[in-house]
């Protein structure tokens, strides 16, 4: 990278940072960012600026938002009994996709990992509990992956909802074991949503 500008150094450098961007890739972007048209580069440099300015967390199901409120939330046509719990804004993402979802959204912004320091309290699930006592959710339907970590986080929400009278559903049939729902094409999530079963 020694034969490039420092600017351009840095920039490479930069995006390398980025989940799932290499060297080459990184290298590729900088140059197709040197000659793009200027108010382009402007354009994605303010989108990036204003990013965890204006992106804040949705009081309610902790989704990303423009307001104290997601869209979702605040959707009267939404049915706000029905509540799917999911690791992340992208799984969220994906289930919206499918189009085969009418409820809520909790997202737990992450899942139960001892391996990794992670435990039930680092992550969303005493707001979910809270949210179920409150007596207006009738279904939570469980949508972590089905990863290790998944299958755990789904069995301690289980046990930690069973005295209350809700319903506790699991996503089914179409989901791999160890597949994460950010991958998975909207027809298979759309059959797993429908398929779902009673924990």
């Amino acid at each position: 990278m020694n034969h490039y500008p420092e600017a351009v150094v840095k920039l490479i450098l930069h995006l390398c940072r980025l989940p799932g961007i290499g060297e080459k890739t990184a290298e590729r972007f900088a140059m197709y960012l040197l000659t793009a048209p200027e108010q382009e580069v402007a354009a994605l440099g303010k989108s990036i600026a204003e990013l965890q300015k204006k992106v804040k967390i949705c009081n309610t199901c902790f989704c990303l938002s423009d307001s104290e409120t997601c869209r979702i939330c605040r959707d009267s046509a939404r049915d706000h009994s029905l509540v799917c719990i999911v690791e992340s804004p992208a799984d969220m993402a994906a289930i919206e996709k499918s189009g085969a979802y009418p409820g809520v959204y909790h997202v737990l912004q992450g899942l139960v990992s001892p391996m990794d320091g992670i435990g039930p309290d680092e992550i969303r699930i005493r707001e979910l509990v809270k949210r179920v006592a409150s007596g207006t959710v009738k279904e939570v339907v469980i949508a972590t992956s089905t990863s290790v970590e998944g299958e755990a986080t789904a069995d301690y929400i289980s046990k930690s909802l069973k005295p209350y009278s809700v319903k506790i559903t699991r996503i089914a049939s179409g989901v791999p074991m160890g597949g994460e729902l950010k991958y998975i094409d909207q027809v298979t999530l759309k059959k797993a949503m429908e398929a779902r079963r009673v924990l």
